[in-house]
């Protein structure tokens, strides 16, 4: 019977050391194998740890849209690292340029879009990424890189961080016909149902398209033509919008709505009456990337944050928190088919293929913020 007991305990000793040695790890610990605790229904966010995420030390001043990122993520490398993340919040890329432009800029990185990139490199003001210390940009999808070379030639000086398109969110408990182009937006039919995007890229793009014009054009005319159908359009609209378009679909408080991608896709996740289409004249595909300014101090806690937001379970993390489209090929591996299979979030190469980023206009720029000017002026606003 004592051998029998010994046996016993020897066993429930063995078994319990087992469980210790098995436990997920507390991602605040600080532990070389960080994971978030898994649950049946949580996945396993544990990252491929290394060297990289030893003692760095120092302060990351990162500049950055808000709400996206996930913030228990600049928990977890603050513990690993030993770097205090300062995360300051910016409202337009216009407001992110003045701040890399001041003298006393003080940021070590920054995600701004597509068309600011193209002019941060025109105006040397970015450093090239040191693509070694980014061995996690492998999970970073081809097709990705292959639309960013188009204003990041080479994908020097910056990598994807989230994506989008922008198209035409409707309530198909209101509009009872297809939804393919971006007509219907002048359609007097949903007069007073109708939103359009507060932005002057976004809402001279669309009128743009309608006409069958290059989103990038520089030819006058073809703005001042997408300015006049914008201004016909004013009767319907029931307003110009940005947050304010995601709430009042939700509520169906409206018909239609140009939107990016992202609102969409959480929107049609709160309300089952909306979709989302890219309309077949074509539209705009959008990329937020991280650079590091030449004001960066930090270099090494940089690059190791890059890497970090590039591991493929953090990243599948970072994009169910945030909800926009995601570059990482290893996220999406580890996201759930709700996310994978939705052409919101996941589009077609088909529907990639009629999508254009936005370039940078240089002076001509001020031709749409004309046009733009005119436009809200005939809103009386």
């Amino acid at each position: 019977m004592k051998k029998f007991l010994s046996l016993l305990l020897a066993l429930v000793m063995l078994l319990a050391l087992a469980a210790c040695t098995n436990a997920p790890k507390d991602p605040q610990s600080g532990d070389k194998e960080t994971a978030a605790p898994a649950g049946d229904d949580e996945p396993d966010y544990s990252f491929a740890d290394g060297d990289q995420y030893d003692e760095i030390g120092g302060e990351l001043n990162i500049l950055n849209w808000g709400e996206y990122i996930d913030p228990e993520l600049i928990d977890i490398f603050e513990e690993e690292t030993g770097v205090k993340i300062n995360y300051v919040e910016m409202t337009s890329n216009e407001e992110m340029l003045i701040k890399l432009r001041s003298a006393d800029c003080v940021y070590d990185m920054c995600f701004p879009s597509d068309y600011i990139i193209e002019k941060l490199i025109a105006d040397d003001m970015l450093i090239p990424l040191d693509m070694d210390k980014i061995p996690n940009a492998k999970n970073i999808q081809q097709r990705m890189l292959d639309i960013t070379d188009g204003f990041d030639p080479g994908n020097k000086y910056s990598l994807p961080y989230m994506w989008g398109t922008v198209g035409i969110l409707y309530n198909t408990t209101m509009v009872d016909e297809e939804v393919d182009s971006w007509d219907i937006l002048w359609n007097e039919k949903y007069a007073g149902k109708i939103w359009q995007y507060d932005s002057v890229r976004d809402a001279i793009a669309v009128s743009l398209l309608r006409l069958g014009y290059d989103i990038n054009t520089r030819n006058a005319d073809e703005v001042a033509a997408a300015r006049d159908e914008l201004i016909k359009e004013i009767p319907l609209l029931k307003g110009l919008g940005t947050d304010d378009i995601r709430t009042s679909m939700q509520n169906n408080k409206a018909a239609l709505a140009v939107i990016y991608s992202g609102d969409a896709y959480a929107c049609v996740d709160e309300n089952p009456d909306l979709a989302y289409v890219v309309p077949k004249e074509g539209s705009n595909v959008w990329f937020d990337n991280v650079v590091i300014p030449k004001s960066a101090k930090n270099l090494e806690a940089a690059h190791a944050f890059i890497n970090f937001l590039n591991d493929a379970n953090l990243a599948a993390r970072n994009t169910e928190y945030i909800y926009y489209s995601t570059p990482n090929q290893g996220a999406l591996d580890h996201l759930d088919e709700d996310f994978t299979s939705n052409e919101i979030f996941n589009p077609s190469d088909e529907i990639l293929s009629r999508c254009v980023v936005y370039h940078d206009l240089g002076d001509f720029i001020e031709v749409f913020n004309k046009a733009w000017a005119d436009f809200y002026a005939a809103m009386g606003k």
